[in-house]
């Protein structure tokens, strides 16, 4: 199993400045594979939302005609995560948007795809913000250095909460490992 993904910094960075490459289609390219340049041509009207709801994320893999199955996380509390092998997961910062008293669409604005796999015994997340590492490092160091990291540098409001809202296990080819 490779390490890396197959795009660097830099090319994540360019991608971004021209047409807005951010978590979402990064954490496609993570899991299948590819590149920004390949899967440009796929993402629907990603480059005018800038943003991948669930919806879209649906949208992209079946015009990719990739096999999948999709979950709606019920919220849990206290949090237990599942982190399946080969999917994509949406996570959602909490925060003053997420109260009761918030507009559903509030929170919309305030959540992160990753992707996970499992590598021998060591199950991986994949983080845009740690393509300069590669991109997959360990779930252990995700939750307890990128993710504090992350709130503090992205959203300065958040409560230090988050969990999971969707997972998408993608089924693999014969074949790949």
């Amino acid at each position: 199993m490779k390490n890396k993904v197959l795009f660097t910094v830099d090319e994540a960075n360019e991608a971004g400045k021209d047409w807005g490459f951010n978590c979402g289609p990064a954490a496609i390219c993570a899991l299948l594979d590819k590149t920004p340049a390949d899967i440009r041509p796929d993402l629907q009207d990603f480059e005018a939302k800038k943003y991948t709801n669930p919806r879209l994320m649906r949208a992209i893999l079946d015009g990719l005609k990739v096999s999948y199955r999709w979950e709606v996380v019920p919220v849990q509390y206290p949090k237990q995560d599942i982190w399946y092998d080969n999917s994509l997961i949406r996570i959602q910062w909490g925060g003053p948007w997420t109260g009761p008293a918030q507009h559903w669409g509030a929170r919309q604005r305030h959540t992160h795809w990753i992707a996970c796999r499992h590598n021998g015994a060591t199950s991986e997340i994949f983080d845009i913000n740690a393509t300069c590492d590669g991109g997959w490092i360990p779930i252990k160091e995700w939750e307890e250095q990128l993710v504090p990291w992350l709130l503090r540098e992205c959203e300065p409001k958040a409560d230090g909460l988050w969990w999971q809202t969707h997972r998408c296990v993608i089924e693999r080819k014969e074949g790949k490992s």
